[in-house]
């Protein structure tokens, strides 16, 4: 099914603005993933478009059918919370079957749901144990053949990962992405895990405080940030970021720090010049050994070490750059040493450019 909101707000009695002119189209049988730090609003969206929380302003569609006023339980949505809520004396097939049950389904069409939803989720040889019996990545599971079994249309997730550990995230991760491609409903995913969203997203819609920053595919956030926030929030480590002002074609950062040719020209250097800007770079591309014919594209930068992370395959460098931090990452070879000044270098073409004051991208 699609979805379409348009001009959504949402306000409450004491007049808190939790959404503002939310627009969003959602084409059938898309992953789309709400995501951003706590209190942006996400969940609240998520809410609205189950019916749990009224729309203050705007129009909600549901396969072009204005939907504002419909029920939560004639929308044709399955919810998959954070908490599991799974009846604790039930059995896994008790838990799965118990809404069918409820609906007045014949035993026989609940038990062929039953086995074909534990099948796709690998749940079979657990149908007769109690939730107290499972860890936390099989309980989740039969939180979402609960889901499932319904054969609903439009899927909703509320951080359903958030109670599992590293290792079982990561498994559930892929598992959804499996589940999400053999069932083929619309899905709509909220977390404030930008890892999450980036492995697992068709699409990724970012926010912050109640409003869209971004729409678009994971690369589109990654590579082509629209703003500071996406850039500061998109990525793991985020974007560094040095503030400044550009004269002449050459770049000054406020404390003096860096100075440095941005290498533009024509309408490119028009659009930046006698400008205060924020150049920005991503950890990983900074080079620590650059090839002779790679100098004229490069930049020199430098700082003191702070603090580094060794995590196996890349080593996290935590810098102060003048009176600003920044982070690199290194191989896990490289000799790093707290409180010395190393060199690095960062291609012009990795630079991303953002207004000083509006926030926004500079488009050369």
């Amino acid at each position: 099914m699609s979805l379409e909101l348009k001009n959504i707000y949402k306000i409450y009695p004491n007049g808190y603005q939790a959404i503002s002119d939310f627009n969003l189209k959602i084409n059938d049988g898309e992953f789309i993933v709400l995501v951003g730090p706590s209190g942006c609003g996400k969940s609240t969206t998520l809410r609205m478009i189950a019916g749990l929380e009224d729309i203050t302003h705007g129009d909600f569609f549901i396969d072009g059918k204005r939907v504002n006023d419909l029920p939560p339980k004639d929308r044709g949505i399955a919810m998959v919370f954070q908490s599991y809520a799974l009846y604790p004396t039930l059995t896994v097939y008790e838990n799965m079957a118990f809404g069918l049950d409820l609906a007045g389904f014949d035993e026989d069409i609940i038990k062929k749901r039953v086995t074909e939803t534990a099948e796709i989720l690998g749940l079979t040889q657990y149908l007769d144990r109690l939730p107290k019996a499972l860890s936390g990545g099989q309980r989740q599971r039969v939180a979402l053949g609960r889901a499932i079994i319904r054969k609903a249309k439009i899927f909703l997730m509320d951080e359903p990962l958030s109670n599992l550990d590293a290792r079982q995230r990561v498994n559930m991760r892929s598992e959804l992405i499996r589940i999400h491609r053999d069932i083929g409903a619309t899905t709509i995913y909220v977390t404030h895990d930008q890892i999450e969203a980036m492995t697992m997203a068709t699409r990724i819609v970012c926010m912050d405080v109640g409003v869209i920053k971004q729409v678009g595919t994971p690369e589109e956030l990654y590579f082509h940030p629209k703003n500071l926030f996406v850039a500061g929030f998109i990525g793991d480590p985020p974007m560094n970021f040095i503030r400044g002002h550009v004269a002449d074609g050459t770049f000054t950062s406020n404390d003096g720090y860096y100075t440095f040719p941005l290498g533009l020209s024509g309408d490119a250097l028009a659009k930046v010049n006698n400008r205060d800007i924020v150049v920005a770079y991503r950890p990983e591309h900074a080079i620590w050994h650059p090839k002779a014919e790679e100098s004229e594209e490069l930049v020199p930068m430098k700082g003191k070490v702070e603090v580094y992370e060794m995590l196996g395959d890349i080593q996290n460098v935590y810098l102060n750059v003048g009176k600003e931090k920044a982070i690199i990452k290194a191989a896990p070879d490289e000799s790093v040493l707290i409180d010395s000044e190393i060199n690095y270098y960062v291609k012009k073409s990795d630079f991303h450019l953002f207004d000083a004051k509006t926030e926004e991208a500079i488009e050369l």
